[in-house]
């Protein structure tokens, strides 16, 4: 096995950061329709900065571990660096995957834009952000 298969599987194994957050600022949940995979992201913003992030849902073992290892990239980082986060780092971070599965890598990070159009008021399907 390669450490790139090794981190998925210790991922979706021993997933960081799985559950809910009590009064997040964003609330999204993404879908990839044609496999059922399923996304929910929360965020805690303070000052402008991920204080906290959870994510729940199923899916397969790259959906769940990308959500993991997404939440441990955007933890600590500030709203505007996200902003320019570009799919191809969670892609880099998980070792790289098959192209038939890039859709399932990719789920987290479109759940992630989405929270972030929530936070700036400019989402659909999003619980309303709350400023703090």
């Amino acid at each position: 096995m390669s450490p790139y298969e090794d981190l998925i599987i210790d991922h979706w194994r021993n997933p960081r950061n799985k559950g809910t957050l009590p009064d997040p600022d964003a609330d999204v949940t993404e879908a990839n329709v044609p496999c059922g995979d399923v996304v929910r992201l929360q965020l805690k913003v303070r000052d402008g900065v991920v204080e906290d992030v959870r994510f729940d849902g199923r899916g397969c073992a790259i959906s769940m571990a990308s959500a993991s290892l997404l939440t441990e990239m955007i933890k600590g980082r500030g709203l505007e660096e996200l902003e320019s986060m570009k799919p191809e780092e969670v892609v880099e971070a998980l070792g790289g995957v098959i192209k038939p599965r890039l859709n399932c890598a990719l789920l987290p990070y479109r759940a992630l834009r989405k929270a972030l159009d929530a936070l700036r008021g400019e989402g659909s399907g999003a619980n309303p952000p709350r400023r703090s």
